[in-house]
């Protein structure tokens, strides 16, 4: 199972000081990827659990046991 979800924290930052961190976070069993862009081959669903959100905060996320591309650097400097 992988979840993908926005990074508000770093949407905040960018806006904030001029940065440019990665806006997703894609958590497998195993590991969170940071990236700009993620393209999910399959299936997905999205998720809102306002009373049980992500370890995280996150309370809207997309599920996928599909394969995920990240892209990990940003698309544009």
């Amino acid at each position: 199972m992988k979840r993908i979800h926005v990074n508000q924290h770093n949407i905040r930052a960018n806006a904030k000081n001029d940065d440019n961190l990665p806006p997703l976070t894609i958590k497998t069993s195993t590991a969170n990827h940071k990236g700009y862009d993620a393209t999910i081959h399959g299936s997905s669903r999205v998720v809102y659990s306002p009373d049980k959100p992500l370890s995280c905060g996150a309370k809207v996320w997309i599920e996928t046991h599909a394969p995920v591309v990240v892209q990990e650097e940003p698309i544009c400097s």
